[in-house]
């Protein structure tokens, strides 16, 4: 059985309470850690340790019971040095994983040349996320896998709304592939009233997509964008 991950949330500002608020939600073991007092009041009751510490105090992140950190994420994005020297202290300590997030290109590289395992630069994620938004609006959301293969949430072209996956033959023709289908199953309840949930369906060949639909596609992002022209 695979060990569970402790994981320690420094800075516990929008960012790093909704990454806490979510891994508790999930059964997660978090040690959260913020030198604002009315911030670690917000989790002391979920967390399942909260710090009242300067995680830029070297001698205090020492003196703390954070050993057994698996996974830290340094959210202090907004204090570029808070979220630097962090990091460095962090990495020193010997935390396998250091994710860390950053505000500018030059912050990435600073944090990514200081030891961070992964950084997320939120702005030109969220750049990148309106300017897709904006140039495929039938896309929901994408992953991106890298070697220019994602992962994609779309609207069913109205193209295929009919037809099924064999008389497309997408894997042949554009050389994706649909994983799932997330498709709203309406029904009449007992009183008569009209109820609905949201479905997922592993499509076989011989499914036929319906208006509404959403595909979970993954392929080159060049072929998934013919597919709107398919």
């Amino acid at each position: 059985m695979a060990k569970e991950k402790n994981f320690g949330i420094f800075g516990l500002g929008t960012f790093g309470l909704q990454v806490c608020n979510t891994l508790v939600a999930k059964g997660g073991k978090v040690i959260a850690i913020d030198k604002n007092f009315d911030k670690i009041e917000k989790v002391k009751n979920i967390a399942m340790q909260a710090l009242h510490l300067d995680s830029t105090d070297e001698d205090a992140i020492n003196n703390a019971p954070i050993e057994d950190i698996d996974v830290a994420i340094v959210g202090m994005g907004d204090s570029i040095e808070s979220s630097i020297l962090t990091t460095a202290i962090l990495k020193k300590k010997g935390v396998p994983r250091i994710i860390a997030r950053a505000i500018s290109d030059i912050h990435e590289r600073v944090l990514k040349q200081i030891g961070a395992t992964e950084v997320l630069n939120l702005q030109i994620e969220e750049g990148k996320r309106l300017a897709n938004s904006l140039m495929s609006p039938e896309i929901v959301d994408r992953i991106e896998l890298g070697n220019q293969q994602v992962m994609v949430e779309m609207f069913v072209p109205e193209t295929f709304v009919g037809k099924s996956l064999v008389e497309l033959d997408l894997r042949k023709t554009l050389n994706i592939n649909i994983v799932s289908v997330k498709r709203h199953d309406r029904s009449i309840d007992d009183d008569g009233s009209p109820v609905g949930e949201e479905i997922v369906i592993f499509p076989t060949a011989d499914t036929k997509f319906q208006d509404g639909d959403r595909l979970i596609v993954a392929g080159l992002e060049a072929e998934i964008a013919k597919m709107k022209e398919y």
